[in-house]
């Protein structure tokens, strides 16, 4: 794969942390930069899988109570906690 060249502009503040944070690391600030922003992909893709999950799972018309959820978390940290909640509320 070939890469492209981008050019950015950054306020004198961050320009001053990337070139920090590249010689920290012993690398140019151009890699630093590009692994801040194959980070910033990653994070943004598997968040949007998570939605994307979330959403399937939700779709399936199966839920917990609110009520069952708060007894749950109330319990936590006790001598009697509770095992986590099944769903209770089905839709479909």
């Amino acid at each position: 794969m070939t890469s492209q060249r981008l050019m950015i502009s950054l306020n004198p503040d961050l320009k001053d942390w990337l070139d920090t944070e590249a010689k920290r690391q012993d690398r140019s600030a151009a890699y630093v930069a590009k692994q801040a922003i194959q980070s910033l992909k990653d994070r943004s893709e598997a968040k949007a899988q998570i939605i994307r999950d979330a959403v399937a799972e939700a779709d399936k018309g199966f839920f917990i109570s609110e009520d069952k959820m708060n007894d749950w978390m109330d319990s936590w940290d006790s001598e009697g906690e509770l095992p986590p909640p099944k769903p209770d509320v089905f839709t479909s």
